[in-house]
C-alpha cells in the first residue's frame, strides 16, 4: 500500500499526477522568468499560476479520464503528505504557542458562521439542513465537515453538492484574494495575516495554498512564516469537528425524535471526525523540536547529524513539503469544474456569502484585539 492505494493502482495514477507536476514545473519556469524580467522577486507566486492554469485546462479542453485518477490522488492523499512535511518548520512550543492565540479566534469565527448561515437560511427558507451543511463548511473544514455532518442531520445528496459547490467557489475566491488582503489589514504583520488566512479560508488545501501564496509573494523567509502559522490555525479549526459535529447531530436527532421522523441520529465514527493528518503534523513538529533539542545540549540530532547535516534535513523536508503541496494544489485547478459552480442556485450562494462575509469579518476584529499578544 502507499498512502492508501494498492500498488495494482499506482500505474493509473501516473498520468494525473504527472500532469499535476508538470503544471507546477511549468509555473516555476513562467515565474521566474516573470519575476526575473520585472525585477521583483514576490511579483507572480507559483502555487498561484499553478492552480490558475489547472483551472483554464479543465474548464477550456477538458480533463480526460485517464488523468483523474491522478488528479484524485493529488487532491486526498498528497495533500495530507504535503500538510504532514510541514510540521518539521515548527517546534512543537511554536505549535502550541499559535494554536492557543487561535482557539478564541476559531471558536468565535465558527459560531459566527454558524449563527449567520443558519438566520440567512432562514429569511430565504432555504431547507435549514442546507445552512448548517454551509455554515460548518465554511467555519470548521469545508467539504469534509460538510460529508461528515450529512449522515447526521439526513441531508440529501442534492444538498450536500450545493453546500460543497458553495464553499468551494468562496473558499477558492479567498485563497486568491486573503493573502494580499492580509498583508494590507495588518501592515504586513505575518502572524496576523497567517491567523486570518488559518480562521477564514475554508478548506485546508486553500489554506495551504494561500499560505504558500503570501510567502512566496512577500518573500516571506520568518520562522514560523505566514503558511505555518495559517495551517496551525487551520488544524485547530479542524479539531474542533469532535465538538461541533455531534453537537449539531445531537441536536437535530432530538428534532427528529420529537417530531417521528426518526429514532436516532446517525452515528459518526472518530474518523471521520478528527483528520489524522493533524497527528502527522504534531508527530514532524515533535521530531523536529527532539532534533533541536539534541543539538543544544551538545549532542548530534538523534544521534545522527551535526548541527549544519539537521539544518540540511530540515531544509530538504520543508523544500519538498512546498512542492508536494503545490501539486495538490494544481490537482485543486484541475478539479474544480466552473460548469458545476454555475449551476449553484442564487439563494444559496446568498448563504455562502454572508457566512464567509461574517467569518472573515469575525477574523479581523479579533486578530486586531488578540493577534499582537501572539508575540509578546
Amino acid at each position: 500500500m502507499l498512502f492508501g492505494t494498492s500498488f495494482r493502482q499506482i500505474p493509473m495514477l501516473v498520468p494525473g499526477v504527472l500532469l499535476s507536476a508538470g503544471l507546477v514545473a511549468g509555473a516555476i519556469y513562467l515565474c521566474d522568468w516573470i519575476n526575473s524580467s520585472w525585477g521583483f522577486k514576490g511579483l507572480l507566486s507559483y502555487i498561484l499560476v499553478a492552480i490558475v492554469i489547472g483551472i483554464l485546462v479543465r474548464n477550456t479542453v477538458g480533463l480526460p479520464a485517464l488523468f483523474a485518477p491522478g488528479v484524485s490522488f493529488c487532491l486526498r492523499k498528497l495533500l495530507r503528505l504535503g500538510i504532514i512535511l510541514m510540521g518539521i518548520r515548527l517546534s512543537i512550543m511554536n505549535v502550541v504557542e499559535i494554536g492557543g492565540y487561535g482557539i478564541p479566534i476559531v471558536v468565535a469565527c465558527i459560531l459566527a458562521g454558524l449563527l449567520i448561515a443558519t438566520y440567512a437560511t432562514r429569511l430565504l427558507r432555504l431547507p435549514e439542513r442546507l445552512g448548517t451543511l454551509i455554515a460548518i463548511g465554511t467555519g470548521i473544514c469545508g467539504a469534509s465537515a460538510i460529508v461528515a455532518t450529512a449522515p447526521g442531520i439526513r441531508a440529501r445528496d442534492e444538498e450536500v453538492a450545493y453546500a460543497v459547490a458553495n464553499i468551494t467557489i468562496f473558499g477558492i475566491a479567498a485563497m486568491f484574494l486573503y493573502p494580499y488582503m492580509g498583508h494590507l489589514i495588518f501592515g504586513g504583520d505575518i502572524t496576523m495575516v497567517g491567523l486570518f488566512m488559518g480562521t477564514s479560508i475554508h478548506e485546508t488545501a486553500q489554506v495551504a495554498g494561500a499560505g504558500l501564496m503570501y510567502d512566496q509573494s512577500f518573500d516571506v523567509i520568518a520562522n514560523p512564516s505566514g503558511a505555518d502559522v495559517a495551517m496551525v490555525t487551520k488544524l485547530v479549526r479542524n479539531a474542533m469537528m469532535v465538538v461541533a459535529i455531534p453537537a449539531i447531530t445531537y441536536v437535530y436527532a432530538r428534532r427528529m425524535r420529537a417530531s417521528g421522523e426518526a429514532s436516532a441520529g446517525h452515528r459518526i465514527g472518530f474518523l471521520q471526525l478528527v483528520p489524522l493528518f493533524i497527528f502527522g503534523f504534531l508527530l514532524m513538529a515533535g521530531l523536529r523540536s527532539i532534533g533541536d533539542a539534541s543539538l543544544q545540549t551538545g549532542h548530534e540530532a538523534f544521534g545522527l547529524w551535526s548541527e549544519d547535516g539537521w539544518r540540511s534535513v530540515t531544509s530538504a523536508i520543508r523544500t519538498w513539503s512546498s512542492y508536494i503541496l503545490a501539486t495538490a494544489m494544481a490537482g485543486v485547478g484541475l478539479g474544480t469544474s466552473l460548469r458545476a459552480i454555475r449551476g449553484l442556485g442564487p439563494k444559496p450562494f446568498l448563504v455562502g456569502i454572508l457566512a464567509a462575509t461574517s467569518v472573515g469579518a469575525v477574523s479581523i476584529v479579533l486578530i486586531l484585539l488578540l493577534g499582537p499578544l501572539v508575540g509578546a
